[in-house]
């Protein structure tokens, strides 16, 4: 009979617990969708093109890689692509690489918005387009791209003397950002190398950079800096940290070492 009221006890604990937990998880359905119903009460709500599987960088966008999807407004009108321009976006490339699910930005595709006027239109919200002087070897011999991603080093000269050795040891190089998008290279946008065979030789790279970027940037070239560029894989969103300051002590005490490095990664990859 003790057994028989134990195992009631539990049964009835169990269904208790069930049942709370079910409350628990409606209640709080209940406050995601009055939060999500006040959120588009506010904003409205648009259909927006969403990608329908992994798309790898590159991928040439089929209808069958898009489906629509309702989502809050907030942000996304003009930005976000919509059925209306289905048309606008098939047949084109996708920039860099999204997951299923993931909405469809104008600015992930090559060439852009075709409707939008002036590079402004390329910039993303809170961002700042900014053109520095770099041309020749300093941008990988001219191959840097429109919607390519870089890094950007400096070299800047801190002595008072015009050449000897005493310039050679002042002379101090550091990374100043990574992964940065080209927006432009010269008057070549991703819009005119659509329409256009490509850029031509240009001396200026604009680059898309947060407003505290672009003072480092232009305080940079204003000290004696020569900046350039590294160019990165499109896919490869890694950023080195704490990379050290290089000058020419650094140099002649770790030459040896990085070299030894270098050989050993190139077995490891055999």
């Amino acid at each position: 009979m003790k057994r028989k009221l134990v195992l009631f006890i539990s049964l009835a604990a169990g269904v208790a617990a069930a049942v709370l937990t079910r409350l628990y998880i409606t209640a709080k359905d209940a406050e995601v969708s009055a939060a999500k119903a006040a959120i588009n009460r506010r904003f409205g709500t648009i259909d927006v093109l969403i990608y329908g599987r992994d798309i790898p960088a590159g991928t040439v966008v089929s209808r069958s890689d898009l489906l629509k999807m309702e989502v809050p407004a907030a942000g996304l009108r003009g930005q976000a692509l919509t059925e209306e321009n289905l048309s606008d976006v098939v047949g084109r490339k996708i920039i860099v690489s999204h997951h299923r699910k993931d909405i469809v930005f104008w600015s992930d595709i090559e060439g852009g918005n075709p409707a939008a006027q002036g590079l402004s239109a390329d910039v993303k919200k809170t961002m700042r387009a900014m053109s520095v002087n770099c041309s020749g070897a300093a941008s990988v011999s001219g191959m840097v791209r429109p919607n390519d991603h870089v890094d950007v080093i400096g070299t800047f000269d801190l002595s008072e003397s015009p050449s000897g050795a005493a310039r050679a040891k002042s002379l101090v190089t550091c990374t100043l950002l990574q992964n940065v998008l080209v927006l432009a290279v010269g008057q070549t946008t991703a819009k005119t190398k659509v329409r256009d065979a490509g850029p031509a030789g240009y001396s200026t790279v604009t680059l898309e950079v947060t407003p505290r970027e672009a003072e480092v940037l232009a305080f940079a070239e204003q000290i004696k800096g020569r900046l350039v560029m590294t160019l990165r894989n499109r896919n490869d969103a890694h950023a080195e940290q704490e990379l050290p300051n290089v000058n020419f002590e650094k140099i002649r005490s770790e030459i040896e070492e990085l070299n030894k490095r270098r050989q050993q990664q190139r077995l490891t990859a055999r």
